[in-house]
């Protein structure tokens, strides 16, 4: 028998966010504007807020996992105190990009296969210098797998299985190869 196909609802990942963090760690996912932005908490007036772009179902998911990723100290930070260059950056630059986000895409990969949604890479860089592309993908297969076999920051675990919960999952399967890319 056929299953019908998974409607992935951005409202959906900010119900089941928000369920797991919003008094625990006193954050909050919520759709922004054009550009995601981590925004910290300020003292006895407002949750930290994860703001994922224009509802994205992919950008949330993204976003979380920066979050999930970061300690304590940067989550004290606008963005977590990260730089961000815009499209179009030097090799040099991109090189860094591309050091920086192994881990939250792969994280972001692990989500996604929990939830049953396509993860798309993102190299993010379309008027920039070329990029080995091919290493960046091998890098995200061995970070993906190294977070499926040796475990997943603690928040990245909890929400993982909420969304293996709520999408009636299994992580069973081997969804992280080059293929599945």
């Amino acid at each position: 028998m056929q299953q019908s196909p998974m409607i992935h609802s951005s409202d959906h990942l900010i119900e089941i966010f928000n369920g797991l963090f919003a008094t625990t760690h006193n954050t909050l996912l919520v759709c922004g504007g054009s550009e995601p932005v981590y925004r910290p908490a300020e003292t006895g007036v407002e949750p930290a807020r994860i703001e994922f772009a224009y509802g994205y179902y992919s950008s949330a998911l993204h976003e979380i996992a920066h979050w999930c990723l970061a300690g304590e100290r940067r989550r004290k930070l606008v963005d977590y105190g990260y730089w961000y260059h815009e499209d179009g950056r030097p090799a040099e630059l991109q090189a860094e990009f591309e050091k920086v986000e192994i881990k939250p895409q792969a994280l972001e990969w692990v989500f996604s296969a929990a939830a049953s949604s396509r993860f798309r890479v993102s190299l993010d860089n379309l008027d920039g210098t070329p990029h080995d592309e091919a290493r960046f993908r091998g890098n995200l297969v061995r970070q993906a797998r190294e977070f499926v076999t040796g475990g997943l920051p603690e928040r990245g675990e909890l929400f993982m299985r909420a969304l293996l919960e709520n999408y009636s999952r299994d992580m069973s399967q081997d969804y992280f190869s080059l293929d599945q890319l």
